[in-house]
């Protein structure tokens, strides 16, 4: 059940008939209703919800917006959920709900349950979210995390939300950095073998110690094996033992820090079906390919981009862009109808391009949606962290969940909206304080989970109780907390915006607190403790929704 959704549906179509009444009855002469808003005021003395509608129909009408909302205020249906419609300041209209417009959602929490904020908003609709994605060259750092963190909560959303969200890695598992990977792992190889003058570590190669570590480990292995053969074998044999056990120490990390895929997808495969040549043929037969200086540029430009950029170069090999192309179509020819990439702020001229590239093969470039992601800086004590004990220059993921756990992690990075830097503060993320947003919000489940042990009795069914009963302020405040998650969820599916669950999250663990201290629940009354108990069964079961949607638990005790 979302109450709120079709509530304001309810209030629109009245509004809607009071037009139609208004304009037959010569109020105004508008040839057709204009856009306007219902919405829920935060200032809860403007009402449950208000409309423009007025100031909107001003201008066509020519007419004083008051006149113009008296005339619809006279002519409104005010038959519940209603229960007064007042005009305000310039022109505003403000509905009044009757008290207990809100109590059916107790019963829908009850009966839904795990499934109560679900909705049909993406009517089944074919997503595909590729996130993370980092080349499989050395550790996971925070920029990784905050991705991981995003796309997770992001795919969980949406399929809460109708859409048939898939998730997807795309190992970058071929080109110069993997070539770059096996001959860093060489140099520490014979380096261990203390022979590093043969073989020294290229100038720009990953100096990492988890290089080091791959080495030792093929040295543990095969022995010296690897030094008795030809070079060339070598470096392939070399190469990839290393990006398998980069792979695999992604795969690793990621279901630490509570992230599945649906599929891990190989740049490789796209090569060595043809399938990057055929992009660049299709390309080039449909004449937006031209050559220069011996290699093959796409035109970029023809469709908003900066600049031209090269598919194929001179050498004959193709760019990382060419087998991006033939990603991108494969996601389309899989049928997906969406797809979400979530890539660093860095990435932001690749955007246009690539959806250029799409629209030029005949493909909807349009339902490409990037987000970009801002950089994160940790904190500790009010101190820049800037070092890693194994990577050297940044702190990787699994360092992070040894300090802060993997739920703070989470919660934190859903905390801020991906194009806005975050400061993760490492000292905040473990306090066990209400200071501390995961805490506070996990402690409330908690808190509800207490409650009803030390109750010691079933909640009862919400059409069992007498909800007219529940009249307090902080009552009200909560179950329209508790209302309003459908929405919630809807809101952050349709904006791919996690941000607001985290938003909610606390707002709803504040509504929970703030009525636990403002009213009695158990209490001699036993039909207004029954109630209670009822209001708080429901705030458990919507705090435990969103923290898994979040991918953090809900603790009984803390």
């Amino acid at each position: 059940m979302n109450i709120i959704a079709d509530t304001k549906a309810l209030v629109t179509e009245r509004i809607e008939e009071a037009f139609a009444a208004a304009k037959a009855d010569g109020v105004f002469s508008v040839d057709a209703l204009p856009d306007f808003v219902v919405e829920q005021p935060n200032d809860k003395s403007h009402g449950d919800f208000a409309t423009n509608i007025a100031m909107q129909l001003a201008r066509p009408a020519k007419m004083n917006p008051r006149v113009i909302a008296q005339g619809l205020v006279d002519r409104i249906d005010k038959s519940a959920p209603i229960d007064r419609v007042e005009l305000a300041g310039p022109g505003f209209i403000n509905f009044i709900l009757k008290e207990d417009y809100l109590m059916p959602v107790l019963a829908a929490v009850q009966a839904e349950d795990t499934r109560y904020g679900a909705s049909d908003v993406g009517q089944g609709r074919r997503v595909q979210v590729e996130f993370v994605s980092a080349n499989p060259t050395g550790l996971l750092h925070m920029g990784n995390a905050r991705g991981g963190a995003l796309g997770d909560v992001l795919a969980a959303v949406l399929n809460m939300a109708g859409y048939r969200a898939d998730k997807e890695y795309y190992i970058n598992d071929t080109g110069n950095q993997v070539k770059l990977l096996g001959a860093s792992v060489e140099a520490r190889y014979f380096e261990l073998l203390g022979r590093a003058d043969e073989y020294p570590l290229p100038e720009d190669g990953y100096q990492g110690e988890d290089i080091k570590e791959t080495a030792q480990h093929l040295l543990d292995r095969e022995g010296e094996a690897y030094a008795q053969m030809d070079r060339e074998d070598r470096l392939e044999k070399m190469t990839v033992f290393a990006l398998n056990e980069k792979v695999e120490g992604i795969r690793r990390g990621l279901e630490a820090f509570g992230v599945t895929y649906d599929k891990w997808f190989s740049e490789k495969s796209l090569h060595e079906s043809g399938a990057v040549q055929a992009v660049v043929d299709t390309l080039r037969d449909r004449g937006y390919v031209y050559e220069k200086d011996g290699a093959h540029w796409l035109r970029c430009t023809d469709y908003g981009a900066e600049k031209d950029e090269v598919l194929v170069r001179a050498n004959g090999i193709p760019t990382y862009f060419a087998a991006d192309i033939a990603y991108h179509k494969d996601k389309f020819d899989r049928g997906y109808e969406d797809l979400i990439n979530i890539w660093g702020a860095d990435h932001h001229g690749h955007v246009a391009r690539l959806k250029g590239a799409l629209t030029a093969l005949g493909y909807p470039g349009d339902r490409l949606t990037v987000i970009l992601m801002q950089l994160v800086r940790l904190y500790r004590d009010g101190e820049l962290v800037r070092m890693s004990k194994r990577a050297g220059e940044f702190v990787t993921l699994e360092e992070l969940m040894e300090e802060v756990g993997r739920e703070a992690a989470r919660f934190f990075f859903s905390m801020r909206s991906p194009d806005s830097p975050l400061d993760f503060d490492l000292t905040l993320a473990k306090k066990q304080s209400s200071d501390n947003p995961v805490y506070y919000v996990q402690y409330a489940h908690a808190r509800i989970c207490s409650l009803l042990s030390v109750a010691g009795e079933e909640v009862r069914q919400a059409k069992d109780i007498d909800t007219g009963l529940l009249i307090h302020p902080a009552e009200r405040a909560l179950l329209e907390a508790i209302a309003s998650w459908p929405e919630k969820v809807a809101l952050a599916a349709q904006e791919l915006a996690p941000y607001h669950l985290a938003y909610y999250a606390k707002d709803l663990a504040n509504a929970f607190h703030t009525f636990y201290n403002g009213c009695k629940v158990l209490t001699d009354d036993a039909e207004l403790q029954a109630a209670r108990l009822v209001l708080a069964d429901c705030a458990r079961i919507t705090l435990r929704n969103v923290l898994l949607l979040l991918g953090v638990s809900a603790p009984e005790r803390m």
